[in-house]
């Protein structure tokens, strides 16, 4: 157990390095400069060789290489061009509003899929099993920016049930201590605040999670008739047990590992399609953070943001084995085997 906890650790640390390097390879094929970029447009040739040396832009390619690595070993993600101030700071406030949304998003995902997933199998090969399906098969086919927009256009436009934009209505900004606007609000202890907060949250949830709604969807049902359909279940219905308690009992945790999986994947991909639905409901996360940063050239914020989007995907990865490993003894002894 302890040799395999101590190989994903040490595969995540590589893999976050491989991360390191390949964006910063990137960044460096990226047009443009970004000494102009920090000392403005209206810099002289000397300003933008002071700024030039001021990031270590004139050093060779490798140095820099080293020195950005040295850098992150003591949480040093570099200096922004763009907002004048530690890269790790900009994403302290980012960060948090777009994990945020990523949670409550998956905890939707959660609630519905696994209830229309078991609904879907229990009701194999009827009309309600097909029309369930084809929902999630359109679900998984839209696009997230268009449907951000037309949730956006129907309920807060026309219906206007829900806030339009933004993390909070004006002079309900919770105080910042962590950054995610629903725990600070409970931390307020101000019921309005929460409210709001999550008004503002609503759509952009539902728009993250539809794509990765359908996918869940799918692995329940077919999981659990996999396990509905085993020797096991019809001799246990033969002797009386129920199908929800089956369902319960059996089913689910047999569903409840392989879900797992694919949310602890879905974690980062979701990260990714939060830039867009941030862009539509301007939301000052780490999407927004990371598009104004492509725009602007600013190399070391696009560095650090996609930096910590890798990071947080590989963390996922390990915390979901390790998960798994707790929860399946499937799962642990196959692990324990091969160690």
């Amino acid at each position: 157990m302890t040799r395999f906890v101590l190989r994903r650790v040490g595969l995540a640390v590589l893999t976050v390095w491989g991360v390191a390097t390949l964006v910063f390879l990137m960044t460096k094929l990226i047009p443009g400069d970004a000494a102009r970029v920090a000392a403005g447009r209206t810099a002289t040739a000397e300003q933008i060789e002071a700024a030039r040396q001021r990031l270590g832009l004139d050093r060779p390619m490798v140095e820099q290489y080293l020195h950005y690595l040295g850098g992150l070993l003591h949480g040093d993600l570099g200096w922004s061009a763009s907002t004048k101030q530690p890269v790790a700071v900009d994403l302290q406030v980012a960060f948090p509003v777009t994990l945020q949304l990523v949670l409550v998003a998956m905890v939707f995902t959660v609630v519905v899929a696994i209830p229309l997933g078991t609904f879907a199998a229990l009701r194999h090969g009827s009309a309600a099993d097909a029309a369930t399906r084809l929902v999630a098969i359109l679900g998984g086919g839209v696009p997230v920016f268009w449907l951000a927009l037309v949730l956006q256009w129907l309920f807060a436009v026309r219906l206007g049930w829900t806030p339009i934009s933004g993390a909070n209505g004006y002079g309900l900004d919770p105080p910042v201590v962590t950054g995610a606007t629903l725990v600070d609000s409970l931390l307020a202890g101000s019921p309005q605040m929460f409210a709001d907060s999550a008004a503002h949250l609503v759509l952009p949830a539902l728009a993250l999670s539809a794509p990765f709604l359908a996918v869940v969807v799918r692995n329940v049902r077919s999981t659990m008739l996999g396990v509905l359909g085993t020797d096991y279940a019809s001799f246990a219905v033969a002797k009386g047990v129920t199908t929800w308690r089956l369902v319960v009992r059996h089913a689910l945790p047999a569903a409840a590992s392989s879900t797992l999986t694919i949310l602890g994947m879905q974690l980062g991909f979701m990260l990714g399609a939060a830039l867009l639905v941030e862009a539509v409901f301007a939301m000052p996360g780490l999407g927004t953070y990371l598009y104004t940063a492509i725009l602007n050239q600013d190399t070391f914020a696009v560095l650090g943001g996609v930096l910590v989007t890798g990071a947080v995907f590989v963390l996922a990865g390990l915390v979901v084995d390790l998960i798994q490993m707790a929860i399946d003894p499937r799962v642990r002894s196959s692990h324990l085997a091969h160690a």
